[in-house]
């Protein structure tokens, strides 16, 4: 049997206006409605021109997985996205803090994590920014792991490469 195709999504973090697209789509996929505190993508804009659309990076060896102290994650085995199963996670945090860019984040009204599950397979904020022409996120098939650790970093340390290769030595101090 031919294992299927895992997908990852690639970020352009110059591509980003920070529109927020990623964000609505997200939340309405998920939550039924617009809500962007409850989006599994997050978009960072610490200084002028700078958004960072952060989510998860699909690590191969899931440190939130691993760390998890009631099993509530698991990896897809289609599309090797972490799945959260609400009804087990008690919203302890654990993953938020094994998480090497700090992206899970807890539901604002109910106790689980909030993790990139690439909407089964189809992820709509993709669609969301592709269609508002910013292609900021891509889908990227069996993305090498080599590949995926390059973003996996927090949004103030990407913040701070990316002000740094638009402002030289000034960049700097806007972060």
């Amino acid at each position: 049997m031919v294992k299927p195709d895992r997908i990852w999504i690639a970020r352009d973090y110059v591509a980003c206006s920070g529109c927020r697209r990623c964000e609505i789509a997200c939340s309405l996929f998920h939550e039924g409605k617009i809500w962007p505190e409850a989006s599994r993508i997050r978009i960072f804009a610490p200084a002028p021109t700078i958004e960072i659309p952060h989510l998860c990076t699909q690590c191969d060896d899931a440190p939130c997985i691993a760390n998890c102290p009631v099993n509530a994650l698991s990896m897809d085995e289609k599309t090797g996205a972490i799945t959260v199963d609400k009804k087990v996670c008690t919203g302890c945090g654990t993953c938020v803090n094994s998480c090497p860019a700090g992206v899970p984040t807890i539901h604002p009204t109910e106790k689980y994590a909030l993790i990139c599950d690439l909407c089964g397979g189809d992820p709509q904020c993709v669609k969301a920014c592709q269609e508002g022409g910013f292609n900021a996120l891509r889908i990227v098939k069996n993305a090498p792991p080599s590949l995926r650790k390059l973003y996996t970093k927090t949004p103030n340390e990407i913040a701070k490469e990316l002000a740094y290769r638009f402002y030289g030595e000034f960049g700097e101090e806007l972060i």
